[in-house]
């Protein structure tokens, strides 16, 4: 009789309840990691139980799944936290993850592992240097649209910029006669160029619609404005 006892205690102990935290052993990377604490690059997790319904934390399972349990990139309240699934891949101590939500390929490096915390380092992916170099691209040709105050709107023209997966432009920009037009046009190709080359190279998808086109440009508080007609 004391034996069942024993039996039925061990059977209790090691039963899958919702509140126990399976650790596995062979590769503790498996299981949910919340709480994230943010510095600089690295980030610092805890184990927990399961995934938080309203704040963030990530998922990896045995079976080589990711989910991360996200409110995107908005931060304005109130947050309304979802799923984003895809796959991982564990090389010595580099996580590689896929997902369908952009960056669709990005790594983590792992810096410590137990069975309590996981602390990882952000690895900018090939994709992910690329789209950063033409961001930089963009941001120049920004600071050249904005290098001078609009205060005669007869001195500002306007242009397509960027090539949407889909085709097409990705927008329009002004820009002012008054400042180095050849430079700043030939920015605007060079980057429009780039961005339809990454769209290629990493099988980027997005919207097929058409963006409407300026008619003028207003200048708003030292600022040039894009003006639309009214349909």
């Amino acid at each position: 009789m004391k034996k069942i006892i024993v039996l039925l205690f061990l059977v209790s102990l090691f039963s899958c309840e919702d509140n126990e935290v399976i650790i596995d052993s062979n590769n503790l990377l498996i299981g949910n990691w919340v709480d994230p604490v943010y510095d600089g690059e690295i980030t610092t997790f805890k184990r927990g139980n399961s995934l938080p319904n309203e704040a963030y934390g990530i998922s990896f399972n045995k079976s080589g799944n990711f989910i991360e349990r996200t409110s995107g990139w908005c931060g304005t309240p109130p947050l309304s936290f979802f799923n984003i699934n895809g796959t991982f891949e564990l090389e010595n101590t580099l996580v590689r993850i896929s997902t369908e939500s952009y960056p669709a390929n990005y790594a983590w490096r792992i810096v410590s592992l137990t069975a309590e915390e996981l602390v990882v380092k952000r690895e900018l992916t090939a994709q992910e240097i690329e789209h950063r170099n033409l961001m930089d691209l963009f941001n120049e040709i920004q600071e050249l649209s904005y290098s001078v105050p609009c205060s005669d709107a007869n001195n500002w023209l306007f242009t397509a910029y960027g090539s949407k997966a889909c085709g097409g432009p990705q927008g329009d920009i002004a820009y002012a006669s008054t400042i180095d037009t050849n430079n700043f046009l030939n920015k605007i190709e060079a980057y429009t160029e780039a961005e339809k080359a990454f769209n290629i190279k990493w099988g980027i998808i997005s919207d097929c619609s058409f963006t409407n086109v300026p008619v003028s440009v207003a200048c708003i508080n030292g600022l040039p404005t894009l003006k639309y007609q009214l349909n």
